[in-house]
């Protein structure tokens, strides 16, 4: 899926502005000074979905009319989320260039849909569409809104991670869990993907390393939040970055290329593909003990599921993997679902026998 020429920086996409318009001054000074970076996509929030009902809204309409004149002014794109049918027709009246698709919104299927049928109708070349994974880990939620939008004729389309929802995401303000993006990239491989590092880290001091790291995964772009005076923001003042904060960042990344893989990689990949299959080879000589386990259980009347046994098994293993260098929440995740298939094979056993 091509999109605008003008979302590229170099080799990677790029799209940066203000949390939020706030007012003319603002959005101008900051569209020049992003401009001046080699910024291509203005974004600014004019509707905001946020928690509280007393705190900063957004100026809503309004602010379209300072959107358009900094995209008169620097040639820029610009960009704006949309939440509802009434923001949707406002921007496209507009003629904004980019719209995205919030957290909140992803996670509602009415919500999306309804968006998806006002692209529908539409007549004439429609925006580029960005949409961010819901606030939950739930990739096939996040594919079913990339596909409402498909169906509805979008074909500039693009997905944006920027964390999730976690009561255990310290120090990020969301948790990144890389590994929902990583899914949505293997189911979509077309589909360009951006980071927006400001969401996952919630602090400006930490958004270089989430942005150097969703590169390093082979993201496509960044969606980066950039504000001419961040300690006067009225949303989300700690995460942005000014202008020339941002110019820096982007001097210090370092893009991955995507190609052809040398033969020293290739390898090293044909001893990962040796090391998946003697690990499946286990696994299912571990599923057949544990087959015959739950056979003598059902015999002498033991149940199934044996908690201590569990919790004894699992220490052993952690005290093996941090022997070994292996991460211990990776490995009690691992094992908590090996015990899981365990359990359900020792039940189909047995209800296999009745």
């Amino acid at each position: 899926m091509e999109l605008p020429a003008r979302m590229r920086r170099g080799e990677m996409l790029l799209v940066a502005g203000p949390c939020s318009a706030e007012s003319r001054g603002q959005v101008l000074r900051t569209a020049e000074a992003l401009s001046d970076i080699g910024v291509g996509v203005l974004r600014a929030g004019l509707w905001k979905p946020r928690t509280h009902p007393d705190t900063f809204q957004g100026v809503g309409v309004e602010g379209l009319s300072w959107l358009t004149e900094a995209r008169r002014k620097t040639g820029m794109l610009i960009a704006t989320e949309v939440a509802t049918p009434d923001h949707l027709l406002a921007a496209l009246d507009a003629r904004v260039d980019v719209v995205w698709l919030g957290a909140r919104t992803v996670a509602n299927p009415f919500a999306v849909q309804a968006l998806a049928d006002i692209l529908a109708a539409r007549e004439g070349e429609l925006p580029t569409v960005l949409v961010k994974n819901p606030i939950s880990p739930d990739v096939e939620l996040w594919i079913g809104a990339l596909q409402r939008l498909w169906n509805a004729g979008v074909r500039r389309l693009a997905a944006v991670h920027r964390g999730f929802v976690s009561g255990h995401s310290a120090p990020l303000r969301n948790a990144p869990q890389w590994e929902v993006a990583i899914a949505l990239r293997c189911e979509c491989p077309e589909l360009p993907m951006l980071c927006d590092p400001s969401h996952i880290a919630g602090d400006c001091a930490l958004v270089a390393d989430i942005a150097q790291e969703a590169l390093d995964m082979g993201f496509d772009g960044l969606m980066i939040e950039s504000h001419i005076a961040p300690e006067h923001a009225l949303s989300d003042a700690s995460q942005q970055l000014t202008p020339e904060q941002l110019g820096t960042l982007l001097s210090g990344l370092r893009p991955r290329r995507k190609g052809d893989a040398s033969e020293e990689l290739n390898l090293f990949r044909r001893q990962v593909d040796d090391c998946d299959r003697e690990l499946l080879e286990t696994l299912a000589r571990r599923m057949e003990v544990v087959e015959r386990i739950g056979r003598i259980k059902r015999r002498d009347g033991i149940a199934v599921v044996q908690p201590d046994r569990f919790k004894q098994v699992l220490a052993r293993q952690l005290e093996l993997a941090a022997a070994l260098g292996l991460d211990a929440d990776f490995v009690a995740r691992v094992y908590a679902l090996v015990h899981d298939q365990a359990a359900k094979r020792q039940l189909g056993d047995e209800q296999n026998d009745l």
